[in-house]
């Protein structure tokens, strides 16, 4: 599953980088939203995990990237209190993505297949309803899965 071993698979990025505080325990390649009604410290916005009205609700999407200036891995979650690291991707860019693994699912997925932002873990899961926005597809054929997965996506800006 997913493409390397980061987050962003741009060679030159095209999106916006933000650093802030975390509020929560969430892994790279998770969508965040900033933390309501919380001043900034230091210039630095509080971040927590994408929590709208429903999934697939239209906000900004900021991914959670790796720790990587203190080390960290991808596959490695956040702490409350640490200083966190972000990506406003550009529209066609390429992201391996925190995709959830529904219980009782066994969620396989095609190249193409139209995902949105899961209210309140602000990972990806398959486009159900009619929401206001599905900003990824899948970019690799995945099989079942049987625990959130980083998987390669791009980012539609829809």
């Amino acid at each position: 599953m997913a493409k390397g071993s980061g987050i962003i698979l741009a060679s030159e990025p095209r999106g916006v980088f933000l650093e802030g505080i975390i509020s929560g325990t969430d892994k790279p390649g998770t969508v965040m939203q900033v933390l309501a009604a919380t001043e900034p410290v230091g210039e630095r916005f509080t971040w927590t995990v994408f929590d709208a009205a429903a999934d697939g609700d239209q906000r900004l999407i900021a991914v959670l990237l790796p720790k990587d200036n203190e080390g960290g891995l991808a596959t490695a979650a956040y702490v409350t209190g640490d200083r966190c690291f972000l990506y406003i991707p550009a529209m066609g860019e390429e992201l391996n993505m925190l995709v959830a693994n529904v219980e009782g699912t066994g969620d396989s997925f095609a190249i193409s297949d139209i995902m949105m932002v899961d209210d309140g873990t602000g990972k990806l899961i398959a486009t159900t309803g009619s929401p206001e926005s599905e900003p990824f597809i899948i970019m690799e054929t995945v099989a079942a899965l049987t625990a959130d997965t980083l998987v390669r996506c791009m980012f539609t800006g829809y």
